[in-house]
Formats: C-alpha cells, sequence, structure tokens
C-alpha cells in the first residue's frame, strides 16, 4: 500500500512538473530523478523491515504450534503405553442342541448359552505379566440355576530369558489340541470333541508352576508341578472317570500332586506334532485305599496345507489299584481323526470319527462311536456360525444321541 502510494505521488509531481515547465533543464531533470530514487530506496527498506517483522511473528507462531503438537503427542503416547499395558479380551457361545435318545427319553432339545468368557491381563514390564480368564457357564450360576462361575486361569509369568519362561497360578494343563485353544471360531463342530472331554478332559485346569520354553528350532517344552485329579469324590461312591475327578482348585485336595510333561514340534510351517506324559502318585488324594497312581500319554498332530486340514489324537490313562480295576476304569483311552477342507475364507466342512471308552479294562462292551459331519461359516475370522449333525453309537442301556446341532461363536 505505501509503495502504491508514492509511486502515485511520484507521478502525479512529475505531472505537476511537466505542466509547470515543458522543457526542464537537465539539472531539474537529474534532481528529480534523485529525488525519486531516495524515495524508492526508502519505500525498499520499509518493505523489507515490515517482512522481517512478518517473518519473525510466523516463526513464532510456528515454534509455538510445534510445542503444543509435541506435548499433546507426549501425552497420547503415555495414554496408549498406559493403556496397551493391560488388556482385556474374551469369547463366547451359543448352543442349540436337538438330538434324540435311541435307546430311551432322555432326548436333549435346548438352547443354552454355554459360556460367557472375559480374559484380564496386564503387563507390569518386558518380563513380567498377568493373564486370567473368567467363565460363566449356562447363563445364570446360583443356588438352584444350572450354571456356575469359573476362574479357569490366573497366572504369573516371568520370561527368565528369550528362550524359558515360568509361570505361577492356575493354568490350563499342556495337553490335548483344545484344552488351551478352544475359541469356538478356531475349531470345527459345535460342542468340543467327545474324546478330549471325555478322556483328556477338556477343559481342564490346575494350580502349581510350571516351566516352558524352546530347546532347539521348531522344538518346544513344558514341564509343570500342578494340583492332581481326585476320582474318589469325597467320600462318595467312586467310578473312577477320569472328567469326575478335576478339581477345578476349589479348596483342592493337595495331598498328591500330578507332573507333567509336553514335547511340541512345530519345524514346518502349519505342522504341529506333539506328546504329553502326566503321573500322579495316587488319583484319590488318599481317600481310596483301593486305588493308586494313575499315568496319562496323549499325543495328536495338527495339519493345515493350504485349504486342507486335519487333526488326529490319542489319549489313554493306566490307573493302578484294585478299585479302578474291578471295575474296568483301570484302563480308559480314546481317539479322533477329523479331516477337514476349507473352501475360501468364510466356508470350512469336516467329518469326524471319535472312539472313547472309560472302563476299556474291563470285557463288557463300554465303547462309545461318534460320527460327526458339519460346516463353519465365518462371517468374520472371530466370529463362527457352525451346523454339524451327530451319530452315536453307545454301548447297550446307555442314552444314545444322534440329531444336529448349532452354534454361534465369537473371539475378541
Amino acid at each position: 500500500m505505501i509503495f502504491k502510494k508514492t509511486i502515485l505521488a511520484l507521478s502525479v509531481m512529475v505531472a505537476t512538473s511537466a505542466a509547470q515547465a515543458a522543457a526542464p533543464s537537465n539539472e531539474e531533470m537529474w534532481e528529480m530523478l534523485q529525488n525519486m530514487q531516495q524515495q524508492m530506496a526508502e519505500i525498499k527498506q520499509q518493505n523489507n523491515q515490515l517482512k522481517v517483522e512478518n517473518d519473525s511473528l510466523k516463526d513464532q507462531v510456528e515454534d509455538t504450534n510445534q510445542a503444543i503438537e509435541a506435548v499433546v503427542e507426549s501425552a497420547e503416547q503415555t495414554a496408549v503405553a498406559s493403556v496397551s499395558k493391560t488388556t482385556i479380551g474374551g469369547y463366547g457361545e451359543l448352543h442349540y442342541n436337538n438330538l434324540e435318545d435311541q435307546h430311551g427319553t432322555a432326548h436333549k432339545e435346548s438352547i443354552d448359552f454355554h459360556r460367557f468368557v472375559l480374559f484380564f491381563g496386564h503387563e507390569f514390564n518386558d518380563s513380567l505379566r498377568f493373564f486370567s480368564e473368567l467363565e460363566l457357564e449356562h447363563s445364570i450360576a446360583g443356588d438352584g440355576k444350572a450354571g456356575e462361575i469359573e476362574l479357569e486361569q490366573a497366572y504369573i509369568e516371568y520370561d527368565i530369558n528369550q528362550q524359558h519362561r515360568v509361570k505361577g497360578g492356575i493354568f490350563l494343563t499342556p495337553v490335548g489340541i483344545i484344552n488351551e485353544t478352544h475359541e469356538p471360531n478356531t475349531f470345527y463342530g459345535t460342542e468340543r470333541n467327545p474324546v478330549e472331554k471325555n478322556i483328556v478332559p477338556a477343559t481342564w485346569w490346575a494350580a502349581g508352576a510350571m516351566f516352558s520354553g524352546e530347546i532347539a528350532e521348531g522344538f518346544a517344552y513344558d514341564v509343570a508341578v500342578t494340583s492332581g485329579l481326585d476320582v474318589s469324590k469325597k467320600g462318595t461312591k467312586t467310578s473312577y472317570k477320569i472328567r469326575d475327578g478335576r478339581q477345578k482348585v476349589s479348596k483342592a485336595l493337595a495331598d498328591d500332586f500330578a507332573y507333567t510333561g509336553r514335547i511340541k514340534w512345530t519345524g514346518i510351517p502349519g505342522v504341529e506334532l506333539a506328546a504329553t506324559v502326566q503321573y500322579q502318585g495316587d488319583m484319590t488324594q488318599n481317600q481310596d485305599a483301593t486305588a493308586g497312581s494313575a499315568t496319562l500319554f496323549e499325543t495328536h498332530a495338527v495339519i493345515k496345507r493350504g485349504a486342507f486340514g486335519l487333526r488326529a489324537l490319542y489319549a489313554t490313562w493306566d490307573l493302578n489299584g484294585s478299585g479302578p480295576k474291578s471295575s474296568g476304569y483301570d484302563e480308559q483311552t480314546g481317539w479322533y481323526i477329523e479331516p477337514s477342507y476349507q473352501i475360501n475364507s468364510n466356508f470350512g466342512i469336516f467329518a469326524r470319527y471319535n472312539e472313547w471308552d472309560n472302563q476299556a479294562g474291563d470285557a463288557t462292551d463300554s465303547e462309545y462311536d461318534q460320527i460327526d459331519l458339519g460346516i463353519n461359516w465365518w462371517p468374520h475370522e472371530d466370529v463362527v456360525v457352525k451346523f454339524d449333525y451327530q451319530d452315536q453309537d453307545a454301548p447297550k442301556g446307555k442314552t444314545e444321541l444322534d440329531g444336529f446341532n448349532l452354534g454361534l461363536g465369537y473371539q475378541f
């Protein structure tokens, strides 16, 4: 604006001079040019001063904005770091069963929110962490209700070094395929397979300490000392059935501990081979003099190559003592094989043959067989809808359930 006004004034001066003297002398022209040059220099100096002042103000504004952004970014990083140390997750599954008893009237036609599970974890530092799993079964718990509230995991884990770690508290026993990984979107079938349910017996947790780690490329180990099973049913008539012996760390008898070891190989992508051995000196926690030690051996393979999948598992218990032997419970064995094919990222089909016997030590027919066929639909990788048909063959006089199951599951 100043520059324009000055140019206008100079123009007026030139025009006025021209009007006063149509032909100025050389001296007059030289004086006029010198005046114009002086005024132009003053204008340039004023413009430079304004530019310096503007640049200084601009730098101050930019410095202030950068300082504000740095404070905000630091606060956000602090908040994120604080939040990320504590994690929350979970899973759940709704089941509909439509099964008819082929040997009697024990039909199963029901709908049940089978499990609602929440995970809570916290990282104290890079080498020390906490993890827990709280579960509500069958929707409602309390006196006279079908449900239970269970604390399935609550342990502290410490990294000894990069290859080895130790945990203490309540944790899942390192055995089988689904005992440690049983979120509904990770396996086929609405219900968990009957072999791991009745023989392993999943879901199976205990209290104690466990060392884990990697001993070579592809090889991992777990060694645990935990609370043991109690198949004595605390003084009532016992069946010695393994699943009934889970104490769930609820005022559990601890006269006799269990010792578990597992070796796992994952040297080829998509392949897992594992074997577990557990020994317990007294399966009744000294509640039954006719029972003695028990040994579990379990081995399995999980193979996923492209669209094709295969799961296979074998598990057997050997119980000592005249009590288990007299009723055939001294040997409890089961196995299954499950091929599957994932059609695309959303659909997969499977077939499974199951065979198990909790009284394999006697001469009577006590073996169960079951064939499962079904499909999984994953609208999202963490959400699954399931349909399967089961055809069961049970011992004479025992409940034999045939029919179909529907399931809805999720994890987050």
